[in-house]
């Protein structure tokens, strides 16, 4: 019934031409793994791309600044690296994997509101020579994370 009536708002917006930003879940890509802090990390090989997920840009709103860390910077896995300053507040950063930041996205110093528009794509935040590729072992899978987000936001 839910989907029937969204789907008629939709439907009603768009013949009015407005938009209807409903957004019951969040995006959670299965190729990823997860840190229970909402951070998201991509092995390829030994490197690392990192960045916050959809649920965590949802929940902060519009990200106005983040502080990013040096290229050449040793991080380890669940300490902090940087800061997401949003209308809200400002959250640490935490990285979900060990090794050294070969790669900073510049971008970001210009454009903040990427982490909110692509959170998987264009709003990365760091790129890292990864000390222990095992690490991600600690880390939950797209299922798991999906599970742990709806339990958090139960709770809230």
């Amino acid at each position: 019934m839910a989907s029937s009536r969204l789907l008629w708002a939709s439907r009603a917006a768009s013949y009015l031409r407005i938009s209807v930003f409903h957004r019951g879940f969040s995006t959670v890509l299965k190729d990823l793994k997860y840190a229970d802090s909402h951070e998201w990390v991509k092995i390829e090989g030994a490197s690392a791309t990192v960045g916050i997920t959809d649920h965590a840009q949802d929940h902060l709103g519009d990200v106005v600044y983040i502080e990013l860390p040096e290229v050449g910077a040793a991080i380890a896995q669940g300490s902090s690296f940087g800061a997401v300053e949003s209308v809200k507040a400002t959250s640490d950063i935490y990285s979900p994997i060990s090794g050294k930041v070969v790669e900073v996205n510049e971008e970001l110093n210009k454009s903040p509101g990427l982490v909110n528009l692509s959170p998987y794509e264009d709003g990365w935040i760091i790129k890292v020579e990864a000390k222990d590729a095992n690490e991600v072992n600690n880390l939950m899978g797209a299922d798991d994370y999906s599970k742990f987000c709806e339990e958090e936001d139960a709770k809230h």
